[in-house]
């Protein structure tokens, strides 16, 4: 290794005087000599909007879904797709006959449990309760009879005339009325017994249900409209089949809509109930609706690749143009600040956090660092720094470096 310590003084200078010496005629040309050739913007004053654009999906704020209560066929057909009801009117009619037949059985059911019931509540039947109620008074009349024959023979026994077994068979007889008594008394009040109470009423329940859901289901036969709306899905066709729970039709009220956007989860933080929305749809280019957010999103799902939060917002759709399920542009305004300076924003740079632009004053740049607020996709809010008609350099062409002090020469 060669030791250094060893060179004369003057050789271990002459290397480094020599590369500058090189350097300087290219530096010195390159900032007065040769000018850079670059784009101007200048610093503007007006409007400036901080946006959060994404996609949407429009739905119906009001609607209203028929499905077809069993599995019958469609009747009757008075509408279709697009048309315009009003409140109570008959739009699909489906064959009923079937339905008519389960609730004339079931109503026969629910009557059949309730005369079971009013069977329970009286104790029987009308003949039973008669019949128990003539018994009784019979019974309680051979009481009367046995009560009165052993107390003679107790006055007889006394007087000597009547034998103790003459008196104790008396007294039996009066035990076997007394227990003829106390069975029918029992039979009236308690005829019977749990299990078969619960077993009625466990029928005219069954009964009930039975006959609530044949109603439920030829009501909702003849589907008529809840409000005044459009009908604007309608997949079944007069004649046609349809099995237990198929969707009949789809009616909405679609004068207002809600707009679901899908706003991606960096952007969620920005948002806030109130910001005004403008909405666009592909299939009527130039035209925008507007609504505010309704709704700022609650938690973060995965659509698709995308980890988004859901946004919500009723947009005025009186003309009809909007319809459910179309998918549409949703720009939302976080900020907008009016007449302020702004800058085209490719002409902003960044070093250690600290903004900065390339000033050209008297054809040559001057690093010169601002202070910004708002700034979207094309402009920026120019807060300090700058004034209102400040040239301000593009990126140079070829993509030269721009170097503070440079001469340039600005160019369309």
């Amino acid at each position: 290794m060669t030791n250094n310590s060893n060179t004369p003084p003057r050789r271990r200078w002459l290397w480094p005087a020599l590369v500058v010496l090189a350097v300087l005629p290219v530096l010195y040309s390159y900032l007065h000599q040769t000018p850079l050739k670059v784009r101007a913007t200048a610093v503007q004053r007006g409007p400036i909007r901080s946006l959060v654009s994404t996609n949407g999906k429009i739905e119906p704020t009001q609607n209203f879904e028929a499905h077809s209560p069993i599995s019958t066929t469609v009747k009757r057909l008075l509408v279709k797709e697009g048309d315009h009801v009003r409140k109570g009117q008959l739009l699909l009619q489906l064959d009923d006959a079937d339905i008519r037949t389960q609730a004339a059985r079931a109503q026969s059911q629910v009557k059949a449990a309730q005369a079971d019931q009013s069977t329970l509540k009286t104790g029987g039947t009308q003949e039973e309760v008669l019949t128990l109620n003539s018994q009784l008074v019979k019974a309680h009349s051979a009481l009367d009879l046995a009560q009165r024959n052993l107390d003679a023979l107790r006055r007889l026994q006394q007087q000597g005339a009547a034998s103790p077994g003459e008196v104790r068979q008396a007294d039996d007889g009066l035990q076997r009325a007394q227990a003829d008594v106390n069975l029918l008394e029992q039979k009236k009040k308690d005829r019977y017994s749990q299990p078969e109470v619960a077993r009625i009423q466990a029928q005219g329940n069954e009964a009930q249900s039975a006959y609530d859901a044949a109603e439920d289901a030829l009501a909702k036969s003849s589907v008529r409209a809840p409000f005044d709306g459009i009908v604007y899905s309608l997949p079944v066709k007069q004649g046609a089949f349809v099995p237990a729970g198929e969707l009949l039709l789809q009616e909405a009220d679609l004068s207002h809509v809600l707009v679901r956007a899908f706003v991606d989860e960096p952007d969620i933080g920005r948002l806030q109930p109130g910001q005004r929305v403008e909405v666009t749809w592909d299939a009527v280019p130039g035209r925008t609706w507007t609504g505010t957010v309704s709704t700022v999103p609650a938690t973060v799902k995965l659509r698709g690749s995308r980890n988004v939060g859901e946004m919500t917002c009723s947009v005025d759709n009186l003309d009809f143009r909007l319809l459910p399920n179309v998918n549409v542009g949703v720009t939302i305004v976080v900020a907008q600040h009016e007449n302020v300076l702004t800058l085209q924003r490719d002409a902003l740079r960044i070093d250690d956090s600290k903004p900065y632009v390339y000033q050209i004053v008297d054809d040559h740049l001057k690093r010169q660092t601002v202070e910004i607020s708002l700034q979207n996709l094309t402009r920026v809010e120019i807060n300090a720094g700058l004034s209102e008609g400040s040239k301000v350099a593009l990126p140079a062409e070829e993509s030269k470096p721009l170097v503070d002090g440079a001469s340039v020469k600005v160019v369309p």
